[in-house]
């Protein structure tokens, strides 16, 4: 198997995972709750993948072609049965086949994309990370004003704004557009196309 190939537990979902976002999991499946653990046993990520057809609960879903891994940063058991994850988006990747294990628990070989550094944001891009900055900082200071303490931010605490494909990713999370247009800019391998295609829907939508 080639060096950028190997085998990946998938968490089909109905949500798009992107690279350095961050996702929260309440897991309480069996299959899940053992794929999780394995996982952190073996210090290895999942995957996060959008559902094509099929249900987030009982038999395997259909999962689209590219998805996001989802590195566990944090975890807590409440209860009994229950696990809550704080996961980190980390390399995408393209599903080249899958198996169903008894459990239907989804397995797949996989190939990583996109193994390039940050990709530097123009000087036209830069109303794009401005805006951004000010949308995080909105959203944070109203979660800690509704939820006190115990609101965690839906974002890293180091904020990559000079980095198109983190500007870009952060907005294709914060936006109001349908699951499969996320994922199809998931798709996107070139990460200044993928906000090119951002910046034209902000300045549509007079947002910058």
């Amino acid at each position: 198997m080639p060096e950028n190939e190997y085998w990946l537990p998938l968490f089909p979902l109905n949500t798009v995972l992107f690279p350095g976002g961050i996702l929260p999991l309440k897991v309480f499946e069996t299959r899940y709750i053992d794929m999780v653990r394995d996982c952190m046993k073996r210090e290895m990520p999942f995957g996060v993948v959008l559902i094509k057809s099929g249900q987030e609960i009982g038999n395997a879903a259909e999962p689209e072609d590219v998805g996001c891994m989802a590195h566990i940063t944090d975890w807590d058991a409440p209860q009994l049965g229950v696990l809550l994850l704080r996961t980190e988006g980390g390399t995408r990747f393209r599903i080249l086949e899958t198996r169903v294990h008894k459990d239907q628990h989804l397995e797949a070989r996989v190939q990583i994309l996109g193994h390039g550094g940050p990709s530097l944001l123009m000087k036209e891009q830069e109303s794009c990370a401005n805006t951004l900055k000010l949308v995080i900082h909105d959203i944070n200071v109203k979660g800690h004003a509704e939820i006190g303490d115990e609101f965690e931010s839906p974002f890293t605490e180091t904020l990559h704004l000079d980095d198109a494909g983190w500007v870009a990713n952060r907005w294709c999370e914060i936006l109001p557009i349908p699951l499969k247009a996320r994922q199809k800019l998931l798709e996107v391998d070139d990460a200044q196309t993928r906000l090119t295609i951002i910046q034209q829907y902000l300045q549509q939508h007079e947002i910058i």
